[in-house]
């Protein structure tokens, strides 16, 4: 299967068709919009639920474990979120796509750690709800390593990471996440705090950059420092990303694809490279 997103996502790998999507929905237009574009792009048949009684029948009525669940705010039944509340207290990972948002409307969304919100307010809004879909389905496919000297920055960045279904690994001190890189080849983006004790964000980038080049492995320096020049010192450090605390959590989430992207497209290029090469030796 191979997919390209609006944003330039790019995924080429196993069907997604096995995942179990719940679709709580009461538009016919949008129902038909997102089960016609889900089915195109990945052969995933969604579970159309139209009011709150049928979302609940959905879940009663069947063992298998739901992957991802997409939902209005608002549905028949359930006028006032008691849906969102439901997925919620279920476990179940949500996407919300509503037509009604306003800045109070987001912060209570992000408080319930959905996975993403998407707005019915463009042309691309089923294209966008696709993307997070794919997103959400294929981001275990991505080892993330966190390094902070704060347990409670590294809690925080682990749950949103956790949250959007990437692999999580996480280090307390530069040494610890040198010694995780060596054991975990698959890492493919490291988010540093600057301010460590040991070994600052800066050294442990040049560390990393001595031993995997930025074809190999992202990384994304954080800091609570006022000072603007860090992002420079860090770029020259040979950092590919730089944000300062404290973040919006959309704006981290789209650095971390962004990053990720590029890691799949030289990834992407370099095979190609390497597929022409055998053919012209053959």
């Amino acid at each position: 299967m191979t997919f390209l997103g609006i944003s330039g996502m790019q995924y080429s790998g196993q069907s997604l068709a096995n995942s179990r999507i719940l679709l709580a929905e009461d538009s016919n237009v949008f129902t038909s919009m997102i089960g016609t574009r889900l089915k195109e792009l990945f052969n995933i048949d969604v579970e159309i639920c139209r009011n709150f009684e049928e979302l609940q029948l959905a879940y009663d009525q069947s063992s298998e474990p739901v992957t991802l669940a997409i939902s209005n705010i608002n549905l028949p039944g359930a006028e006032n979120g008691e849906a969102l509340e439901y997925l919620i207290d279920l476990s179940i990972p949500t996407v919300i796509f509503t037509g009604t948002f306003h800045e109070a409307t987001r912060d209570k969304l992000l408080a319930k750690d959905v996975v993403d919100y998407i707005l019915k307010d463009n042309v691309f809004a089923v294209e966008m709800l696709a993307e997070s879909v794919c997103r959400f389905l294929t981001n275990h496919r991505h080892h993330v390593l966190i390094v902070d000297d704060s347990p409670t920055a590294r809690a925080l960045l682990t749950s949103r990471l956790k949250r959007y279904n990437f692999r999580v690994s996480t280090a307390e001190n530069g040494a610890k996440a040198l010694e995780l890189l060596k054991k975990n080849p698959d890492i493919g983006l490291v988010v540093t705090d600057y301010n460590m004790p040991d070994i600052d964000g800066f050294e442990l980038t040049r560390r990393i950059r001595s031993v995997r080049g930025s074809h190999e492995l992202r990384i994304i320096g954080v800091s609570s420092s006022s000072n603007r020049l860090l992002s420079a010192r860090f770029l020259k450090a040979g950092g590919n990303d730089f944000m300062l605390r404290p973040f919006i959590d959309e704006e981290f989430y789209c650095r971390v694809n962004q990053n990720l992207d590029t890691l799949i497209q030289i990834r992407s290029m370099q095979s190609a490279r390497k597929d022409a090469a055998i053919k012209n030796v053959a």
